[in-house]
């Protein structure tokens, strides 16, 4: 069944008329099923227990088992059914189990992924080839949100994310795909960061906060840096600053290639938000030598590092070199995403108005609301009006009136299903 709204499908949706999308910019949550950090499938996600499942070794599986959670041979034989000595044989490697019933229960009891041991259920077959299908998705949802269509790209991924997120709760999880979920997780955040107003940014914050948790869990420091550097910047525009900045240098600080560049894109607005200088400048410094000597790309390029040292300069106090920088040249946009093209504007027009030049700043905000509406970016609609509020009262207006279409383009959302 389509989305009432716009009539976008989204398969395994079924907890309102809406699609998930629209539902979550009618205000409605997107539920998750989350892995409790204590159960026992959390213990095969780490680097040191995953590396212990790669030998396929029920010995060493035990062993690893028993370590991780501190429990003796004593316990765990009791809990199976088993003889102390008996695990004590299976450990040392002097008894094998191979029958399925009991191989199904110490994958239950463990919270192994069953395919350790050959062990396999119906959805297994399909299961599979979503996983194989899944970084394609991501990244395909991740050009739909670059190209300016965010709500796509949430329809596209919520199938990925909702069949990971309960498929990992009932006990098939692996190192890997919890790494695919991680990456479902964040992508999906930041698209209903883009879609979402300035009110309801909690729910971008959540989603990416939960990528945050696989990164801290995995071990892997370069989807860590990736995970704190998409919660950093969703904190940063839900208000929530000093955090984002604490996340965005915990970035910085691991970050390689061309994740890089993205970290100090983000960790330079939020030092301008706070008003540090320093960091700032000394962001801004390494942006430029990175983007002097590495290809472009949609978020880390010419135009964006224009608009950021705009910003941070205007944040800083330092209007006169604000107002040089935006004499310049303004660098191609083809290939920039739409709301940094609606973030420059309103900078553009923050230099204008602060000049006294209300009648430039008025234009640039009209071209910002414009480019906001017409890919549904409410956020950067409320950044129009706030920076006409006071002196461009039309522009204001004209805002707010851009924000209510977008409100009225959705019923109300209804509540979720379970």
């Amino acid at each position: 069944m389509g989305c009432a709204a716009c009539a976008a499908t989204a398969d395994g949706w079924d907890r309102s008329p809406l699609g998930p999308a629209c539902h979550a910019i009618a205000g409605g949550p997107l539920p998750a099923a989350e892995l409790l950090a204590g159960s026992p499938l959390s213990l095969w996600t780490s680097r040191d227990t995953a590396a212990a499942l790669a030998t396929g070794s029920l010995s060493v599986i035990l062993k690893t088992y028993r370590a991780a959670t501190g429990t003796s041979q004593a316990t765990l034989a009791a809990t199976l059914g088993y003889d102390t000595s008996y695990i004590s044989m299976i450990e040392n490697g002097r008894r094998v189990i191979s029958d399925v019933t009991s191989l199904r229960r110490l994958v239950r009891h463990l919270g192994l992924p069953p395919h350790v041991f050959g062990l396999t259920d119906p959805q297994d077959s399909d299961f599979t080839s979503m996983i194989q299908f899944g970084e394609s998705t991501i990244r395909l949802a991740s050009i739909a949100r670059q190209a300016g269509h965010s709500a796509a790209a949430i329809n596209e991924l919520w199938p990925l994310v909702w069949r990971l997120e309960t498929r990992s709760a009932a006990g098939y999880a692996s190192r890997a795909t919890m790494r695919l979920l991680g990456r479902a997780r964040a992508t999906l955040g930041v698209a209903l960061g883009d879609v979402l107003p300035e009110e309801k940014l909690v729910s971008s914050v959540r989603w990416t906060g939960r990528a945050l948790r696989i990164g801290q869990r995995l071990g892997d420091s370069d989807f860590l840096c990736h995970a704190l550097r998409v919660h950093g910047n969703e904190l940063r525009k839900a208000g929530r600053v000093a955090a984002a900045l604490a996340r965005l240098q915990h970035a910085a600080s691991i970050a390689t290639g061309a994740e890089r560049g993205a970290v100090l894109i983000q960790l330079a607005r939020a030092a301008a938000d706070l008003g540090n200088a320093c960091v700032f400048d000394a962001s801004i410094n390494d942006l430029r030598r990175l983007i002097d000597t590495a290809e472009p790309t949609p978020v880390v390029n010419p135009f964006v590092l224009r608009e950021v040292r705009l910003r941070g300069l205007l944040a800083t106090d330092r209007l006169d070199e604000a107002a040089d920088v935006a004499e310049d040249d303004t660098p191609d946009a083809t290939g920039v995403a739409p709301q940094w093209r609606a973030i420059e504007r309103v900078t553009a027009a923050e230099i204008h108005r602060a000049r006294g030049d209300n009648a430039a700043a008025a234009t640039a905000l009209v071209q910002s609301i414009t480019t906001a509406e017409t890919f549904r970016l409410p956020h950067q609609v409320q950044r129009a009006v706030r920076a006409a509020r006071g002196r461009l009262p039309e522009i204001e207006e004209a805002g707010t009136a851009a924000l209510e279409r977008l409100r009225l383009s959705l019923p109300p959302a209804q509540p979720t299903r379970t």
